[in-house]
């Protein structure tokens, strides 16, 4: 195991923290290569293989992000590959997701892509739209790819211009945490799936009335409980190679929210602008700065590791259907390797097999194969693991069909977002005015 970079806690799956990938970027890292640190990639990637013809041995590489604990889960997982599959064994690289994708770009410019590689949705349709990814769709089609037991909407959510372009490594959805300690506390109910975002808003000045601590994070920087709310309005956050909503679609999001902090549901802008961080020590559930925080249901284990409070989790508000079973993360195979063959099935195994699935447990997000995520449901022996896996299984149930893939320029879309909503929060723009400003910046930044 080769890491590229010292691995700092690697982020929990589904979260964001990651730069845009820029053209210039790019060029930069043509440049880099020669400076970089050297990887075992390049000699394992397409270009030198160390395969011994059909049949012989086979060296893959693979290159992934996050942190130690999800290195050695990795590498335990490949060690039982090659346990079952001995002429094939393994070149990995791993480092914290600072900077993994610059590393990537200067991989792809350079020549020497990985055969297997960790990619998400911030990236996956540009890496797709550039031809550096294998349609994996004839491999889907065959059942060397065994994904009869995904989700649907999580299956498609990997499908770029038809083609199949990234499998799952584990899924995610949108949850809202709540402190069930302070509501309990005060005899305040619990929020519920289904509940309309008015009904939100009003439990929450209800709950910041009683409790003296804001009901709710306001959540109108955060992309993912916009494209949810768009999607419940008949709209979309992408549409095609366009964005899926108009500037009055934004105006009203950020009307909603102004209401609600106009009402004292929320907090000030400046303890929203610590929860916008996507550290997840910063949320304000577990600060205590809030009684809910906008989130990833899969990170309910490490939000419980920084509160003694119990926490509880729903869907977020309004119709649960606009929510999907999203990718939290992809493995795709590099176009041009020479063992595209081994690289699927290495996929197929990591997804589906019972030994395999155990080890990797829930770090990339709730297993993609359904019965072997209950069966993992069943040995976690982590209450807010078994909380998170079961809350997601329910929802399951309730899931709509999958947008389409972010389209290039999504990480800039977001990071627009944030500073559209707290111009808005702060009340340095209206809400018309920030909705302007920030659609004018998402047209250049997908272009």
């Amino acid at each position: 195991m080769h890491p590229a970079t010292s691995p700092t806690a690697g982020a929990p799956a589904g979260r964001d923290h990651r730069t845009p990938l820029t053209r210039r970027r790019l060029v930069r890292g043509l440049a880099a290569v020669a400076l970089a640190v050297p990887l075992a990639l390049g000699a394992a990637g397409c270009g030198d293989d160390e395969a011994g013809g059909d049949g012989g041995p086979v060296k893959l590489s693979v290159f992934w992000w996050g942190g130690e604990a999800r290195a050695k889960l990795t590498e335990d997982a490949l060690a039982l590959y090659t346990k079952k599959h001995p002429d094939v064994t393994f070149e990995k690289t791993w480092q914290a997701n600072q900077g993994y994708f610059d590393k990537l770009a200067t991989l792809t410019a350079g020549g020497n892509p990985p055969d297997l590689f960790q990619i998400d949705d911030n990236y996956l349709a540009e890496y797709a739209g550039r031809s550096t990814t294998l349609d994996l769709s004839s491999y889907r089609d065959s059942g060397k790819l065994d994904v009869s037991k995904f989700p649907k909407s999580l299956l498609e959510y990997g499908v770029v211009d038809g083609k199949l372009a990234g499998v799952a490594a584990g899924e995610n959805t949108q949850g809202l945490v709540y402190n069930k300690t302070l509501l309990t506390k005060n005899g305040l109910p619990e929020p519920t799936t289904g509940m309309s975002w008015e009904e939100h808003i009003a439990w929450a000045e209800q709950v910041a009335k009683k409790t003296k601590v804001p009901g709710t994070q306001d959540p109108s920087a955060d992309y993912k409980a916009l494209w949810v709310w768009l999607r419940q309005q008949g709209k979309d956050l992408y549409k095609g190679k366009e964005l899926g909503f108009t500037a009055e679609d934004v105006t009203k999001w950020f009307e909603l929210w102004k209401g609600a902090r106009d009402r004292g549901a929320t907090p000030t802008p400046d303890v929203i602008h610590e929860g916008n961080s996507s550290d997840i020590t910063k949320q304000l559930v577990v600060t205590g700065k809030s009684a809910t925080s906008w989130v990833w249901v899969n990170q309910m284990p490490d939000l419980k590791k920084n509160t003694k409070d119990e926490l509880g989790v729903v869907a977020y508000p309004g119709d649960p259907s606009a929510q999907w079973a999203r990718a939290s993360m992809y493995w795709s195979v590099f176009k041009g390797s020479k063992h595209k063959d081994v690289a699927v099935d290495v996929i197929n195994f990591l997804n589906n097999d019972p030994e395999a699935v155990a080890l990797l447990g829930t770090d990339r997000g709730l297993p993609s194969n359904m019965d072997l995520r209950a069966k993992v449901s069943e040995t976690a022996t982590d209450p807010a693991m078994k909380q998170s896996i079961q809350v997601e299984s329910d929802l399951a149930q309730k899931f709509g069909a999958s947008p389409q893939v972010p389209i290039k320029g999504h990480s800039k879309v977001k990071s627009e977002l944030v500073k559209a909503a707290e111009n808005a929060q702060y009340g340095r723009a209206t809400p018309a005015q920030a909705a302007e400003q920030f659609v004018a910046a998402c047209k250049s930044a997908i272009a």
